[in-house]
């Protein structure tokens, strides 16, 4: 059997532990999918009716903002199950099973590749929950097919970079308190960009910041291909950009990190 054939054998068996460990402990699925819900109904049902005036020429409502607001909700809800990937890879890292698995003949790529691939697998039905509970408050796309498979490229890629982030994260965390608190950021990110209200409402500083920072052209291209908005060229390539140069950055410090990591202490 060839190298490739082994490490792709390896890696779904690595994706087969990991989405067993999410069945077998779905609290963190629950929390991770229940935050972005949350937040969709705080600030449509809370904030909605003043936020949404001031969208469509200042005749907009609630029903406005939830098709302005979702898009970002989605994105959220990306960066929001990526932490659970930190946890899960620190877990491994001081509990010594990585160790274990240095000794046995397995593919030294396959342990971090069931990690990302089944962390994008718990994303993936996050955000079709979240959408789900957004359809039902009364959230109406209008996307056509095309669109649909179009914005779900882009929240896959998007997700696949910050996995890849949350992975090295969990790689360089000292405990599993330290890697449940350093993503934190990756949530923090999201109300600093156009995900709940126009950038162009926030004071200079802040609007440049949330201009250039890589939540916003990724909430915009998936606004603009679900919603119909309109969508510059350079947003899409911006959003691509900072997913493929997230991933790849992320991806190299990973492999650096578990290259070189020392063994797990002795309990």
């Amino acid at each position: 059997m060839s190298a490739l054939a082994n490490t792709i054998g390896d890696s779904a068996t690595m994706l087969r532990r990991n989405l067993k460990h999410q069945l077998r402990y779905p609290s963190m699925s629950l929390m991770l999918v229940g935050m972005p819900i949350v937040f969709l109904l705080l600030f449509v049902y809370v904030f909605g009716g003043q936020l949404g005036a001031g969208l469509n020429g200042g005749h907009g409502g609630r029903g406005a903002y939830l098709t302005y607001v979702v898009p970002g909700i989605l994105i959220v809800t990306v960066a929001s199950a990526a932490l659970g990937t930190a946890i899960s890879v620190a877990m491994d890292m001081t509990q010594g099973i990585i160790d274990r698995f240095r000794t046995m003949a397995i593919a030294r790529a396959a342990v971090l590749t069931g990690h990302v691939i089944g962390s994008l697998i718990q994303t993936l039905a996050g955000v079709a929950i979240v959408l789900g509970v957004a359809v039902a408050v009364g959230f109406r796309p209008n996307a056509g097919p095309l669109a649909w498979l179009a914005a779900i490229g882009v929240l896959v890629l998007f997700a696949f970079a910050l996995i890849w982030l949350s992975t090295a994260l969990g790689l360089a965390a000292k405990s599993v308190e330290t890697a449940s608190n350093t993503p934190m950021f990756l949530t923090l990110l999201p109300f600093l960009s156009s995900g709940f209200v126009p950038t162009h409402t926030m004071p200079a500083g802040l609007r440049q910041f949330a201009e250039y920072q890589p939540f916003t052209p990724a909430t915009q291209t998936v606004r603009g291909l679900l919603t119909g908005t309109p969508l510059a060229t350079g947003t899409i390539v911006a959003a691509l950009a900072w997913s493929v140069g997230i991933s790849l950055a992320s991806y190299l410090w990973a492999v650096r990190l578990y290259n070189h990591r020392r063994p797990a202490d002795p309990k």
